[in-house]
């Protein structure tokens, strides 16, 4: 079957293959910017009928959602071969945090990346960090910030499971006085890649780049049903939201406003994850072949290898991919920012058991993607089949294609999509309202079929 042809940004955002990095609003802020959309996350617009050529040829060469090229050198000495094929270049493996008690506690898991960035400021002469942010006017949708100080690092801790795009904000490295750090998603990461091949003035202005584990990005409505889970009607009266963080992993907590004051509710984050957020992601995430920042100098995650204590603190687990992040891992430890030690490489596939699989089963979403005439992303140099053929089981192996064309009916992937705008106070508002209805039907429908 023929697959339509992508030509334009509104095609990648229209066909599901947007990461919502916000790139291409980076490379043509005059045509384009970022908007939220519910059930899809952060989504590119023209800001009007009028649009050049240059403008969408430019987006779609920074838009890592069409898919990813490898280029490193495979034939540096210093590459763990053994990683190579499923997780990217990775050059050393280690484990620790962030010796800064304050930081470590608000942070994710060991606060490794805050404190990295803290370090790059405060000893390595960088301008700022570019990193995201809850908004202080609806706490549970995010926008793009650069943080210079400790202060605005520290109010900016903790993983923010929602629609975010930290690319719309490159332009603020790049005016800036001396280089910067960016932290964000595998995606976001893979965008500035990207980006700065076509803008030498940013790849001037990028000192580093910081990526951390992701297992996709879930809709703001899986965050309004979160929220729901907790007891919280009216997003309007939430005054901060946390998906984890203050301890490790951490509980998901809201305070919100009441009749009585100020209430506070959690979940754990077993409960707000893996029963909820994990239900409703965007459609792009479930064809990435990214999930470990392979395109960024140091990479952060969890080292789910081993369980978490009650109470115990956090501990973050680090890949060095390139010299750069090699050479500025080594200042912070030396300068006394993280306390880490290396580890063996086997940790890393022993703390992302799932990553394997995952990785074999997009190869077979796209190639029946591909079948149904469904646009999907492509990858060079992400080795993915042999993966299914020795990673998942008969059972998985079929539920990857079976339920691939299911949900490309379901969603329906072969259509363009219509990108709904909202903003935050159009949630009290009837037709938004029905919208949140409607998809919690389909959720509770797709888990009691998934049963």
């Amino acid at each position: 079957m023929r697959l339509p042809v992508i030509e334009t940004i509104e095609d990648v955002a229209q066909r599901q293959l947007c990461c919502g990095c916000g790139a291409c609003a980076y490379v043509s802020p005059d045509a384009i910017e970022m908007i939220d959309s519910l059930g899809h996350g952060r989504r590119p617009r023209f800001k009007g009928p009028r649009r050049t050529r240059a403008d969408d040829q430019e987006a779609l060469r920074v838009c890592p959602g069409l898919g990813l090229e490898h280029t490193f050198d495979r034939s540096h000495p210093d590459l763990i071969r053994e990683l190579v094929a499923g997780w990217g270049p990775v050059l050393e493996v280690w484990e620790g945090h962030a010796t800064d008690d304050a930081i470590r506690f608000a942070g994710s898991s060991g606060g490794a990346a805050s404190a990295l960035a803290l370090a790059c400021i405060e000893q390595g002469g960088m301008h700022g960090v570019l990193h995201i942010k809850a908004r202080t006017d609806a706490p549970y949708l995010n926008h793009t910030i650069l943080s210079t100080t400790r202060k605005e690092i520290l109010s900016a801790t903790g993983s923010r499971y929602a629609p975010a795009s930290p690319c719309d904000g490159l332009q603020l490295i790049e005016d800036a006085p001396a280089p910067c750090v960016f932290i964000g998603k595998p995606c976001d990461v893979a965008a500035v890649h990207k980006a700065k091949q076509v803008r030498p003035a940013l790849a001037e202005k990028v000192g580093v780049t910081i990526a951390f584990f992701c297992a996709g990005t879930p809709t703001t409505n899986a965050t309004l049903e979160l929220l729901r889970r907790m007891g919280v009607d009216d997003p309007s009266q939430v005054v901060e939201l946390r998906y984890r963080g203050n301890g490790w992993p951490g509980d998901a907590t809201v305070r919100f406003r009441t009749e009585n004051g100020i209430e506070t509710r959690s979940l754990s984050y077993e409960e707000s994850w893996g029963e909820v957020l994990t239900n409703d992601k965007q459609w792009r995430c479930h064809v990435c072949a990214d999930h470990t920042g392979e395109f960024a100098d140091i990479a952060v995650g969890d080292p789910w290898y081993r369980r978490a204590e009650p109470g115990e603190c956090g501990q973050s687990l680090v890949l060095v991919r390139t010299e750069r992040g090699r050479r500025i891992l080594r200042e912070a430890i030396e300068a006394g920012y993280l306390a880490l030690t290396r580890a063996d490489a086997s940790i890393l596939p022993r703390s992302q058991p799932n990553l394997l699989r995952g990785r074999g089963a997009v190869w077979a979403r796209i190639l029946v993607n591909r079948l149904m005439g469904v646009p999907a992303p492509r990858y060079r140099g992400f080795p993915m089949f042999r993966f299914w053929l020795a990673k998942l089981t008969l059972v998985e192996k079929l539920r990857s294609i079976l339920g691939t064309a299911r949900r490309a009916m379901r969603r329906g992937l072969r259509d363009r999509t219509v990108i709904v705008p909202f903003m935050a106070h159009d949630l009290t508002t009837e037709p938004c309202l029905q919208f949140v209805s409607d998809k919690r039907a389909d959720s509770e429908v797709a888990v009691s079929q998934a049963a």
